[in-house]
């Protein structure tokens, strides 16, 4: 994880006080402010204070951390940052709390007064739960439960998504194309907002006079426009600098769009792009985009974990994408953005502290202190008897009823069964997806519903043209009827390509007549 001594806000906090942090922000013109929570839930702010951001209740500039009493216990799941500086924040009941620079109504108060202390934004909102906030210079927007988008604040090229350029001094949805669908993720970039549907269509609005929202023009647009130039392809996440956009795909591709003085786009020159252009990576699928709207500085993690850089990095035009030592693209931000802010809410695990968690994850498969090993395939897995009695009610039965200090495994693979072993350890997978299946089988043998869950999940993220079908047989074979959706959803939309591979040509028979008559009734063979 993070360490967050990268950043040199936090240099003189002692040890046992970073030990203690868990979730940080870094922000303002020179990455001067701070605000974190601690693994007790209490929160903190510190630094220069620009129009009161720290939420202190005064403009005092401070060294050492100060608590901001109203957010203590508040669980906050979503924070973003404007460069008033504004901060807005969305806490796990789904509250939004904004305080800082207000000169245009960015705090969704109805005033221009700014704000020194956190207040709950409730115009709109109080019966809404928001679960991510995003702002841009000086607007705000926020995503709630039901994939509505509110905004507010600065609205000179049309952010805020009213069909004017009249400030908005309160939460207003932004209807117009947004009225009947589905949002499930949201970013901001200086004066333009962006965001994605559930059906991978993405949305923008606002300042384009860079082509940063990917309509082929420089035109304002005061109102949602769907990106025509991505039709057919299905984004899952997007990312905004300063006026430049990345979009991360279902398959793992990345796109860009807009300005491009510093490289930032990432296609090995320094023109602006009106519509998305295709990275090249190098064929690894990608799994997150990174990007802040007060730096032209890109960033992205592959599936097995390498970061790339590329744009303005510490200076210097960095026009490719360049593969890093890091491993977060949080580090990236750190080291070589200008000013070195974070891009979003960072997790953050001390150098020393264990949780409870951690403790059992490094005591999973360690000989030292286990009483009972499985052999599958010839290989040890060592574990702890009372821990699988606790997590796993196979094992609570079996155990009752055995001493034995080594079982043999013949039904599953060493590969699927130490998965299985670890995810009672650590509450988590890490499988291919193609492997996926086999511990979905095996999780479906032992009715683990949540272990299921989190395969289908493993799936969904892995999902290629050339699995798709060979995911989908095994959706339907157990009876995965969430994945079973995901999956045909996902071979509709990618239809031609799904049917040349060698999956479709060996697809089960009766399989393969359901898929052609569900596909025809979805409307997949319409010209």
């Amino acid at each position: 994880m993070l360490e967050v001594g990268k950043w040199p806000v936090f240099a003189l906090l002692p040890p046992e006080e970073l030990r203690l942090i868990r979730q940080a922000c870094v922000f303002g013109s020179a990455a001067n402010e701070a605000i974190y929570v601690t693994v007790n839930d209490e929160v903190f702010a510190l630094g220069t204070n620009c129009s009161g951001c720290l939420g202190l209740g005064d403009t005092q500039s401070t060294i050492e951390p100060r608590r901001i009493d109203i957010l203590c216990g508040k669980k906050i799941v979503s924070l973003s940052y404007g460069t008033g500086p504004h901060v807005v924040i969305a806490t796990a009941d789904g509250e939004v709390y904004a305080w800082g620079h207000n000169g245009y109504s960015q705090l969704g108060n109805g005033t221009t007064n700014h704000g020194l202390t956190p207040a709950l934004v409730s115009t709109n909102l109080i019966s809404k739960r928001v679960t991510e906030v995003a702002c841009g210079s000086h607007h705000t927007i926020a995503l709630t439960t039901e994939g509505e988008v509110y905004a507010w604040g600065y609205n000179n090229s049309g952010q805020v998504g009213s069909g004017s350029t009249a400030n908005q001094p309160t939460p207003r949805r932004v209807s117009s194309c947004l009225q009947n669908k589905v949002v499930v993720n949201i970013a901001c970039g200086q004066l333009c907002s962006m965001a994605v549907m559930d059906n991978g269509e993405t949305y923008g609005w606002g300042y384009n006079c860079n082509g940063q929202l990917g309509l082929g023009n420089n035109g304002n647009q005061q109102t949602p426009c769907r990106i025509a130039a991505l039709q057919g392809i299905n984004v899952v996440q997007v990312a905004c600098g300063y006026a430049h956009t990345l979009a991360l795909t279902d398959e793992g591709f990345v796109y860009s769009w807009g300005a491009n003085s510093y490289g930032q786009l990432g296609t090995g020159n320094k023109s602006n792009q009106a519509v998305p252009t295709l990275i090249n990576m190098d064929k690894e699928r990608l799994v997150e985009v990174a990007a802040c709207h007060t730096s032209h500085t890109s960033a992205a993690k592959t599936q097995s974990g390498q970061v790339l850089m590329w744009g303005q990095c510490r200076g210097q035009a960095v026009a490719y994408p360049h593969v890093t030592h890091f491993t977060s693209t949080d580090d990236v931000f750190a080291c070589f953005a200008t000013p070195a802010v974070t891009w979003h809410l960072l997790s953050v695990d001390g150098d020393d502290y264990l949780t409870v968690a951690q403790s059992l994850k490094r005591e999973f498969d360690s000989p030292e202190i286990s009483d009972l090993k499985f052999l599958v395939d010839g290989k040890c897995i060592h574990v702890h008897k009372a821990l699988l009695k606790i997590r796993c009610e196979h094992f609570r039965a079996l155990l009752n009823e055995t001493d034995e200090e080594t079982i043999e495994i013949h039904q599953f693979s060493y590969l699927v069964y130490r998965a299985f072993l670890e995810y009672l350890y650590t509450d988590t997978i890490n499988l291919p997806p193609e492997d996926a299946i086999g511990l979905l089988d095996l999780a479906t043998y032992y009715r683990e519903s949540r272990l299921k869950r989190l395969c289908q999940e493993t799936i969904k993220r892995g999902i290629s043209e050339e699995n798709a079908i060979t995911l989908l047989s095994a959706a339907v074979k157990y009876e995965a009827r969430d994945l079973e959706e995901f999956c045909f959803k996902f071979c509709v939309n990618h239809l031609t390509a799904v049917t040349q591979t060698q999956a479709f040509a060996d697809m089960d028979h009766d399989l393969l007549k359901n898929f052609i008559s569900k596909a025809s009734r979805y409307g997949a063979f319409k010209n």
